[in-house]
């Protein structure tokens, strides 16, 4: 009898398990805004919208990163004062209703489809078996080195830079990518950045040459992912 409900207890600590990682499944996976409360510690390619669109009005200054800290908290704050809502530094149905509407995010993402797709290919060949913000991770950091100028400019000139993805040389970027590699490829181009501008990323159990990066400064790990400035 002990043994049993011991089972029971365990199958029911897997299943509160199982809702909490999908439910963070889905917020990392969320591109559009009102789908969830926004507040102070969540991030996600909505948060990147929700930036954007705080930034438009003139409410936020700092860089869009996907990431709900401070500085978006403050903006919020002063937006919500401004059209005289409560102040509560959290984005619910109230203060959605009065943002903007801004959630094409083909209107924000200047990137052609072809490039997204492209994106999408070399997330899928290097981080399928990735959780949703590792695969966001790979992709950020292809946006991030289009803005640093030690490199192209544009994301297809980065992705095709020689040497730089293995996955095009072994094949595995021609395999078409699923929604999840799809959706990650989106997040990234809208600013979410779960790497804090890294620009470089590896994998150490299948790398076998890492004197390239035994200098660069480790910002994160992300699933089975290395990322460094």
């Amino acid at each position: 009898m002990k043994k049993f409900k011991m089972l029971i207890g365990l199958g029911l600590m897997l299943l509160v398990f199982l809702a909490v990682a999908a439910e963070e499944i889905q917020a990392e996976q969320n591109l559009h805004l009102g789908e969830r409360v926004l507040r102070n510690g969540d991030q996600g390619g909505d948060v990147a919208v929700l930036q954007r669109i705080l930034q438009d009005l003139g409410f936020y200054s700092g860089r869009t990163d996907g990431l709900y800290g401070p500085n978006t908290e403050n903006a919020v704050r002063s937006f919500q004062e401004n059209n005289g809502l409560a102040v509560t530094g959290e984005v619910g149905e109230e203060t959605f209703s009065h943002l903007p509407e801004s959630d094409s995010i083909s209107s924000i993402i200047d990137v052609s489809r072809d490039d997204i797709m492209l994106l999408a290919r070399i997330i899928y060949a290097e981080a399928r078996g990735e959780a949703p913000k590792g695969k966001v991770a790979v992709g950020s950091v292809i946006v991030n080195r289009v803005e640093d100028g030690r490199f192209p400019d544009s994301v297809r000139d980065v992705i095709l830079e020689q040497g730089q993805f293995s996955s095009l040389l072994d094949g595995q970027a021609n395999l078409y990518p699923d929604q999840d590699a799809i959706d990650a490829a989106k997040a990234a181009l809208l600013g979410y950045d779960p790497t804090y501008q890294s620009i470089f990323f590896y994998n150490p159990a299948v790398a076998t040459n890492l004197a390239w990066i035994s200098n660069r400064p480790v910002v994160k790990h992300i699933g089975g992912h290395v990322f460094a400035r």
